[in-house]
């Protein structure tokens, strides 16, 4: 096989990856910014239409969105949305919580001079979104934040882990942030801050515990938004 040859058959296949991958990406930023709210109908027909590709590379993204558990299949075999586990929501803070203290108490003792410099960039984006008050922005810039301190920590289980609760947590926090009728309070970048001071000094202790009372402090902000709203609208 000529070199030509080779060229020909292997651009078509990566036009199709980079199809599955575009169409995956907005697909899961929709859903988990709530832009697709659990129980929204997935139709490939619909997709194919909208994204002007055949239904192969749909098929292909939905089939990675359902392995993170993002969109469900029905005994009819019509596919939607996942919807929230709001019965079990414990055991997701209860991970939430751990893993922000252990990957905080990592950075603390294993971090770098250039890791503390991602970290001050991820923060000054947050302090942003916060001052202009952009929900998604500030959930975005805030998972940023927490995964360059993971990073930072250098374990890739416990990043790959924080990781998977941070992006589960965005539709969450979508509620959360939508129901805020006040400014969200400047203790957050406030509370970031301190959290960076002590990684700097490579405080772990302090590390651990700082990270513990910011990761609890947002849970039970959340179960009291949830015990207030026997059901939450969400606003398309």
């Amino acid at each position: 096989m000529t070199n030509k040859d080779t060229d020909t058959n292997s651009a078509p296949e990566r036009k199709r990856g980079s199809g599955v991958k575009m169409v995956y990406d907005l697909l899961r930023d929709e859903i988990l910014d709530l832009v697709l709210p659990p129980g929204c109908p997935i139709d490939e027909v619909q997709l194919a239409e909208r994204f002007k590709m055949s239904r192969t590379p749909i098929r292909e993204a939905l089939v990675r969105l359902a392995g993170e558990g993002l969109i469900a299949t029905l005994p009819n075999r019509s596919t939607m949305v996942s919807n929230i586990d709001f019965l079990n929501l414990h055991t997701f803070f209860d991970a939430l919580v751990l893993m922000y203290r252990v990957t905080t108490r990592l950075a603390a003792e294993h971090h770098r001079s250039d890791d503390l410099e991602v970290i001050r960039a991820r923060q000054a984006e947050f302090a942003a979104a916060v001052q202009a008050q952009d929900a998604l922005a500030m959930i975005a810039t805030n998972a940023a934040f927490h995964s360059a301190i993971a990073e930072a920590g250098r374990n890739p289980y416990f990043i790959g882990l924080f990781n998977r609760l941070l992006d589960e947590g965005r539709r969450i926090l979508r509620l959360y942030y939508q129901s805020y009728n006040d400014r969200l309070p400047q203790r957050f970048v406030d509370e970031h801050e301190d959290m960076i001071a002590v990684i700097a000094a490579r405080d772990a202790e302090a590390a651990d515990r700082l990270a513990r009372a910011h990761a609890e402090q947002i849970v039970e902000q959340i179960q009291k938004l949830f015990a207030r709203n026997d059901r939450l609208e969400i606003a398309l």
